[in-house]
């Protein structure tokens, strides 16, 4: 059930953007460069970050709906939970796992960054900017799980997932986020 009275009682984020429309343009764009831009990264790999960042912080919304864009994307389904699990053992690609190490570290433990972390990945072969489109979308969603937890946004059920998904996987330009009072 949904924290504030502007919102209805199941409210999903596309309810929030409309609600408050204002924010949601600049946060909308951000999106699109985050998970939709040039990167080193694929769009799998990258709404695999947002999963992954979602389920850390124990955000379901977020989690399930960018689990199921991943997949959409490519990413074998069961990969998240694997990672979830544990990294080093999750069947992933080698050079992933110092990345999604990172980023677990930056999601739990922010004070706790190192250069030695960002070595770490720099030294299985990423450039600079692969790392920082990493840290984008962590930070990203560390953002959006906030926003979803602190209204009370919850999806309605499992079906929700795949259906958002669709909607987000067949948009290249990420509009799948605007709303007609979004800018």
């Amino acid at each position: 059930m949904a924290f504030l009275s502007a919102l209805p009682a199941d409210a999903t984020v596309m309810d929030v953007l409309k609600t408050f429309p204002e924010p949601a343009g600049p946060l909308i764009d951000y999106h699109q460069v985050v998970l939709r831009g040039p990167s080193e990264l694929t769009v799998g790999e990258r709404e695999l970050i947002a999963a992954f960042v979602s389920g850390l912080n124990a955000c379901h919304y977020c989690c399930g709906v960018h689990g199921a864009v991943a997949e959409r994307f490519g990413i074998e389904p069961g990969l998240l939970t694997a990672l979830l699990v544990d990294v080093a053992t999750a069947p992933v690609r080698e050079s992933l796992k110092p990345l999604f190490a990172y980023v677990r570290k930056l999601t739990r433990e922010p004070s706790r960054m190192t250069a030695a972390d960002a070595e770490a990945v720099l030294d299985c072969g990423w450039q600079q900017r692969t790392l920082y489109d990493a840290v984008s979308v962590c930070a990203l969603f560390n953002l959006m799980n906030r926003i979803v937890e602190g209204t009370g946004v919850r999806a309605p059920d499992e079906h929700y997932f795949s259906a958002a998904a669709q909607r987000l996987s067949a948009d290249p330009e990420f509009s799948g986020y605007r709303t007609p009072d979004t800018p």
